[in-house]
């Protein structure tokens, strides 16, 4: 019976899918998101914007919202692609797949660079600081998004099957949403900024990566108590998480850092200063096990790469021959589809309305507010300049696509709509345009000045290389 009907079979049809017709599709959407993320990294780097935020808003702007609306023929061509015998749902659940997985590889590997750029023992000194810009800056921003909840509730659309939105999980995911820092971007920021090293930098990305580490805690707290009356609440798989955290963290200190230390350094002095193939084989496994090992957890996988890269942060040849060998390939390659498939799910024209757009900018208001004044008088009681509590404000209000992360999630459990969802892309490209503009402006008089000037970006975007005239006093 299931041969006679094998050919009226979809399932059929796609398992006996000729691989060359398969691949066509994903080698045309390939050629298009990497020539256009390519070409958007350019014309950003060039007017003063680091080139990644260049790639978020190509990403955006090949989704529905730009190139689906203007070009909607070209857009199904590249991207929603039709297979003979092949129910168009089926293709468009299966391809897309294809690059969500791509996709994160990438982040896997981006995160991976970033734990591994930074210089963490300026944390010895400056822990505390770490720790109070984390806490307030997502305490404040948390009671701000849940706060504003009741008062935008009456003006969102009920979803079609599921009806009214509820207000407990929407001011839930509100929250959570605005108290992320975009850790992969804002590393991505200020490696081209040219200031990983710096104690600014350190403290910043300590504060974000463990602000993030409890906003993933956070987001599957508020996920299960989304569920509340459906699935139940368990009040210990925070605890689990928490526990199992902790575990992680003991083991990559204690026992993955000393064991891949050691044997990196034989390896890089046996290969001359660099990896080899099996070195880097080595380093790929141990990435995707971290990984594995914080998707077990419940955290995301991209934070066990992350730890990975942190740990072994101290080992400067190793360093130096990881990043020389995997840092262009995932800027060229593994991001741009990251971003892509990202704007893929993004429907900025959903904002139909002046009440609409009057809820979008307070959002952005009170987002931006949150991040700077919470985190910027944090790092003032904790012994920064007026001028660098800003800049730490400032930077810690990227948030970029893992804000779209957490209102994915929300848009799938019901409890963020449509309209919603886009006032908070808004947020994420708006909070990450902003940031390096006021770095630049505020740098003069900072540990930033020299190694911003040092790194070549002026130049490379055409500003003049001293600026103070243009600086605040």
């Amino acid at each position: 019976m299931l041969f006679a009907d094998a050919a009226a079979d979809p399932v059929y049809a796609l398992l006996k899918l000729d691989i060359e017709t398969l691949i066509f599709p994903v080698v045309v959407q390939l050629c298009v998101i990497l020539l256009v993320a390519r070409l958007a990294g350019v014309v950003f780097r060039w007017i003063g914007q680091p080139s990644v935020v260049g790639e978020i808003l190509a990403g955006v702007m090949m989704g529905p919202s730009v190139f689906g609306w203007l070009f909607p023929s070209a857009f199904t061509f590249v991207f929603h692609p039709q297979f003979a015998g092949i129910p168009a749902e089926l293709t468009a659940a299966a391809i897309p797949k294809i690059f969500q997985v791509l996709a994160q590889l990438g982040l896997l590997f981006l995160l991976f660079l970033i734990g591994l750029e930074f210089d963490y023992s300026h944390l010895r000194v400056k822990g505390k600081a770490a720790v109070a810009i984390c806490i307030v800056g997502t305490v404040l921003p948390f009671l701000l998004g849940a706060g504003i909840a009741p008062w935008i509730h009456p003006y969102l659309e009920p979803y079609p099957l599921n009806g009214p939105v509820p207000l407990f999980g929407m001011a839930l995911f509100m929250g959570t949403a605005l108290s992320i820092t975009a850790l992969p971007i804002l590393g991505q920021i200020l490696i081209e900024l040219g200031i990983t090293r710096t104690k600014l930098a350190v403290v910043v990305i300590a504060a974000s990566a463990v602000g993030d580490a409890v906003g993933w805690v956070l987001l599957a707290t508020v996920a299960t108590l989304a569920k509340v009356g459906t699935d139940g609440y368990d009040p210990w798989h925070a605890v689990r998480m928490v526990v199992l955290l902790l575990g992680f963290a003991a083991v990559m200190v204690l026992v993955v850092r000393p064991l891949l230390a050691r044997y990196f350094r034989w390896v890089i002095r046996e290969n001359g200063g660099e990896l080899g193939l099996n070195g880097l084989s080595v380093l790929m496994v141990a990435m995707l096990l971290a990984s594995l090992a914080t998707n077990l957890i419940g955290i995301f996988a991209v934070f066990g790469a992350f730890a990975l890269g942190a740990v072994l942060s101290d080992q400067t040849a190793f360093r130096d021959a990881a990043v020389g060998r995997i840092r262009d390939f995932v800027t060229a390659f593994f991001l741009p589809i990251f971003f892509t498939y990202t704007g893929l799910r993004t429907e900025i024209g959903s904002l139909d309305s002046a009440m609409l757009w009057l809820i979008c900018g307070v959002v952005v208001f009170l987002a931006v507010a949150g991040k700077i004044v919470g985190c910027g008088l944090a790092a003032w009681l904790t012994g920064f300049s007026a001028r660098e509590s800003t800049i730490v404000g400032v930077m810690m209000n990227t948030r970029g696509l893992m804000e779209l992360i957490i209102i994915n999630v929300g848009y799938d459990l019901g409890v963020i709509p449509k309209s919603l969802f886009c006032m908070f892309v808004i947020v994420a490209i708006l909070t990450t345009v902003m940031t390096t503009p006021i770095v630049l402006w505020l740098r003069r008089g900072t540990e930033l000045e020299d190694p911003i000037t040092a790194s070549g970006y002026l130049r490379s975007t055409g500003q003049p290389q001293d600026d103070r005239a243009m600086q605040p006093a």
